[in-house]
């Protein structure tokens, strides 16, 4: 979502001394300041979803050039691979001060606050204010900025009410965890809305009732990954160094001037898994693909260590520190690859395909001792020395960067994928790890 947001001007609201917002959001870019919604007239400038620079997450009210109340929560929001369900309450008819600004997150309320500062009683929302334009996705202070690199789901406001967490979520009784609940019997209020963003060619359509439907500007794109349904992408924690450059919602990774390596989210070890790649154009002599435990020192020469089976896009593959030149087919700049993981069968093994076949009777290589009872992650390796070296991966949301497959394989189970899944083969994502891992 960087470089794209939704906007729309608000009416005259309901109620300026109560709202309620609830957004689902899983992050991709860390360290820097991000806007979930914000909305600016003049002085008059609402922070009312920001992640900081330091990763903690802000629930700012600011009018006329002061501050009508703030919280900034102590605890960071760091992990790239799971959604956050946010629910914010401003209240300030509410008689106890501390009751006037609350925040739940994942079905929690939120009390360790490095910042906890209440509106007066009665003091009006800067943010909720008739002429008002909004910002999703980005900062509408100035000309704009902090935009939140991302994704965002069933993003919800309500005029004029303060409505419980559970309208939005609850607790699933299997698992114990907290997950989406459609919101029913809700009275949204003039300014109210509900995003679904379900229609990909249209996705400010607000679903509320109240036709309070956004604009969309930039490259914004739908997603598959949802929080009913986590996608697999590349993690920018599992690795000491900060130099490698993720975008696309951590579906792609620019690589500097030494061998570096990207795990995926998720590892296995059980289940067999389907995922694909691009090889991009640029300095990409200098790039390897595969399978690795976690236990990997992934900043120097991860392509050739225990715990890695990696390809060369030349042909040239390690499997577990035994080199074989010219093993398959080179790929070049367009290919797109694919990894077919089994770790089902009695001889577990990974197989290469470049441009939906298989890259050579050989390529079915079988798993080494090493990765016995081990979690089994993605691996993409790159080494930039003169010019980008990139990778750009799809774990089944139908994008390459930001462009669409051009025609879907068969047997994707839900998932999009340029070329035919393998029979019995799967999306990594949480629910097929669920049902077949």
């Amino acid at each position: 979502m960087a470089n794209s947001y939704l906007t729309r001007t608000f009416g005259t609201p309901t109620d300026t001394k109560k709202y309620t917002m609830s957004v689902w959001v899983k992050r991709s870019k860390l360290g820097v300041q991000q806007s979930i919604a914000r909305s600016t007239n003049g002085n008059d400038d609402s922070h009312i979803f920001t992640f900081n620079s330091d990763d903690t997450l802000r629930m700012d009210e600011y009018g006329s050039s002061s501050s009508i109340g703030k919280l900034v929560t102590n605890r960071k929001f760091r992990d790239t691979s799971a959604w956050y369900h946010v629910v914010l309450w401003y209240d300030s008819a509410n008689g106890t001060a501390g009751d006037r600004m609350r925040m739940w997150i994942n079905g929690v309320e939120e009390t360790s606050f490095s910042t906890d500062t209440n509106p007066s009683v009665n003091a009006a929302s800067a943010f909720n204010k008739a002429s008002q334009p909004i910002n999703i996705g980005r900062t509408s202070y100035g000309s704009g900025g902090n935009y939140f690199d991302g994704y965002l789901a069933h993003m919800a406001f309500v005029d004029g009410s303060t409505v419980a967490h559970t309208t939005f979520g609850e607790t699933d009784s299997t698992s114990g965890i907290w997950k989406f609940k459609s919101p029913s019997g809700v009275t949204w209020g003039n300014n109210g809305f509900h995003l679904k963003f379900e229609n990909s060619g249209a996705l400010g359509t607000d679903s509320s009732g109240n036709s309070n439907t956004f604009s969309v500007f930039g490259d914004l794109k739908q997603a598959l990954d949802t929080p009913s349904n986590v996608n697999a992408t590349l993690n920018p924690l599992n690795y000491t160094s900060s130099a490698i450059t993720y975008s696309n919602g951590n579906n792609k990774a620019t690589y500097p001037g030494a061998w570096m390596a990207s795990l995926g989210t998720m590892g296995v070890q059980a289940g067999k898994y389907y995922w694909e790649a691009k090889v991009v154009s640029g300095n990409n002599a200098n790039l390897f693909y595969g399978i690795s435990t976690d236990a990997v020192d992934l900043d120097t020469s991860p392509q050739n260590k225990a715990g890695v089976i990696s390809q060369h896009i030349n042909g040239d593959r390690y499997v577990d520190t035994t080199y074989t030149a010219g093993a398959a087919q080179a790929l070049v700049n367009g290919d797109i690859l694919g990894v077919a993981l089994d770790l089902d069968s009695g001889t577990k093994t990974v197989k290469f395909y470049k441009n939906g076949s298989l890259l050579t009777s050989s390529s079915s290589i079988n798993l080494t001792s090493t990765f016995d009872n081990e979690f089994v992650f993605p691996i993409f390796i790159g080494n930039n020395s003169s010019a980008s070296s990139i990778w750009e991966v799809n774990f089944g949301n139908g994008f390459f960067g930001t462009t669409a497959i051009t025609s879907a394989g068969s047997n994707g189970n839900g998932s999009l994928f340029e070329y035919d899944v393998p029979s019995g083969f799967y999306a990594l994502n949480t629910k097929n790890i669920n049902t077949y891992g």
